[in-house]
């Protein structure tokens, strides 16, 4: 009904108070005890009552527009830019993009105009019921470690993979674009992490083949009591980070939500920017995003110290990050490898003897090392189709 008067709980209850003052049914002082009010606010209630009713209690502001109110033409310059840019963000993300563009709007009313106006709709979840783990008390405690194989350049570009690390007790990520999720980009990627934070305690992830060896070991495995391990779990052993396997995504919930952040924010931010490579995204994930996505969602520790280890000094992660295969000495001084033969040379100091057991490192450089009692032998490799020798191969760089 036109012209009726809105009144709330608080307003009906003074209501009926004053009223009985105005009776002579109670006096001021009950109704300040009644009402929970001081005995002067009380009085200039009443007063109010008397000259204006019901209508003295309400407040005056009531069906006042906001002074906060957005202009008509400022909301839609919002919905302008917004379908003009952002059609495909959320109000939040888009609600910083347009920040960036000198319009200053909170996310829940950029979230309401947007309902309004049909160009976004909530999105109803199912709730499935999970007892969340809490999180890891220091940073560097345990590093949860996935890939995520997206179409990142929404078809400018090739299809491609984020490496990806989150610190469980922070939500500090660090990542990386490749072609594919391989045991090298994981390498690669633990490495970059150790080389900035040092060593963590654990890393947690699935059951790839390129983190880990999801298979029973061989008859020969079993006699030598040896547990197959990957060359991404012998890296990690030689470190003495612990390599804890998830069996369902839900257990690495951190970094698979972290992934999701990736996909929406990372993909539109590729797009403003007009990124469409490899090595593009690369240099921006390491120049910009990461230190913004860093700063807007990492959290601070439960206790301060840091649980990473840092890297001693005669410890080269060449020797560590790399693929190892054991060999034997030949009779004439060759080791083969993939196929290739390599000559142990005279200029080396101290030769191993035939049947000696040696040790082929491939880095991740694609160099090839013999190694023997620790040191790096100095080899030649031999082209017998040809018949002679490449050269001698390289000590360490």
């Amino acid at each position: 009904m036109a012209g009726k008067l809105s009144m709330g709980q608080k307003e009906l209850l003074r209501a009926k108070f004053m009223e009985m003052v105005k009776q002579k049914q109670k006096t001021l002082k009950e109704a300040s005890v009644a009402l929970k009010i001081s005995y002067r606010q009380t009085k200039r209630v009443y007063r109010a009552y008397k000259q204006n009713g019901d209508k003295g209690l309400i407040h005056g502001n009531q069906g006042k527009p906001s002074s906060r109110k957005k202009t008509d033409d400022f909301r839609q310059a919002v919905l302008d830019r917004y379908q003009e840019c952002y059609n495909d963000f959320g109000p939040t993300f888009a609600a910083e993009k347009l920040l960036e563009d000198k319009l200053k709007i909170d996310h829940e009313t950029l979230r309401r105009w947007l309902i309004e106006a049909m160009l976004w709709k909530i999105k109803r979840k199912r709730n499935v019921h999970r007892q969340r783990r809490n999180r890891k008390e220091r940073f560097g405690e345990l590093i949860q470690f996935d890939g995520s194989h997206h179409d990142w350049f929404e078809g400018r570009g090739p299809k491609c993979c984020l490496m990806n690390m989150v610190d469980d007790a922070t939500g500090l990520t660090y990542s990386f674009m490749c072609e594919q999720e391989t045991t090298e980009a994981s390498m690669k990627l633990l490495w970059d992490w150790i080389t900035i934070y040092g060593i963590p305690q654990a890393l947690y992830c699935d059951r790839k083949n390129a983190f880990v060896i999801d298979r029973e070991p061989t008859i020969e495995e079993q006699i030598a009591n040896i547990e197959p391990k990957s060359p991404f779990e012998k890296a990690c052993n030689k470190l003495g980070v612990e390599v804890i396997v998830a069996y369902s995504p839900q257990a690495k919930g951190r970094v698979e939500r972290n992934h999701g952040v990736y996909q929406d924010r990372l993909v539109k931010e590729l797009r403003l920017n007009n990124i469409s490579t490899i090595e593009e995204a690369n240099k921006y994930l390491a120049e910009k995003y990461l230190k913004q996505i860093n700063l807007k969602f990492k959290k601070e520790p439960l206790k301060p110290e840091n649980a990473h280890v840092p890297l001693l000094k005669n410890q080269d992660l060449r020797d560590i990050f790399c693929f190892e295969e054991p060999r034997v000495v030949s009779n004439d001084f060759i080791v083969q490898y993939k196929n290739v033969c390599y000559q142990i040379t005279k200029e080396n100091k101290q030769l191993p003897r035939p049947k000696s057991k040696v040790i082929i490192r491939k880095w991740l450089d694609k160099s090839i090392h013999v190694i023997w009692n620790n040191k790096i032998l100095l080899v030649e490799k031999i082209n017998f189709n040809k018949n002679k020798k490449e050269g001698h191969i390289p000590l360490s760089a």
